[in-house]
């Protein structure tokens, strides 16, 4: 992927490196950052919630594993898990390819619409990821 590095205007990040991508006023879709992603290194399985868990902001929602290391996820806002991305249980590396597009992690229903405004931009979020 040319461009998977390139963070979409409609994304917001967290300092853990978790983004939300907004679809509309209450869904969005969670994955980790095209950096993070680099940083991992090919990644080899991923744990993910079930469809209707409510998360909290800060709470994890999963986990991620690598060649290098395995670290957990953290939810950036707080949520109900309306749909998760089962085709990476088969192929996490669509992650490692293109995190933004086809490797997001779940579908949420946002709890507090308001916690996305605590969230960082990415031109905020390319200030620490370098």
């Amino acid at each position: 992927m040319a461009d998977s590095h390139i963070i979409p205007d409609n994304v917001k990040l967290t300092e853990t490196h978790e983004y939300l991508r907004i679809d509309d006023d209450d869904r969005a879709r969670v994955g980790i950052s095209h950096f993070a992603a680099e940083q991992l290194g090919d990644i080899v399985f991923i744990e993910l919630p079930e469809v209707g868990q409510r998360i909290e902001k800060g709470d994890t929602f999963g986990s991620i594993e690598s060649v290098k290391a395995a670290s957990d996820l953290y939810m950036p806002v707080s949520a109900e898990v309306v749909a998760v991305n089962t085709q990476l249980t088969e192929e996490p590396e669509l992650i490692n390819d293109n995190s933004y597009g086809d490797g997001w992690m779940i579908e949420i229903s946002l709890s507090n619409p308001d916690e996305v405004n605590e969230l960082m931009t990415p031109a905020q979020y390319s200030q620490i990821a370098q």
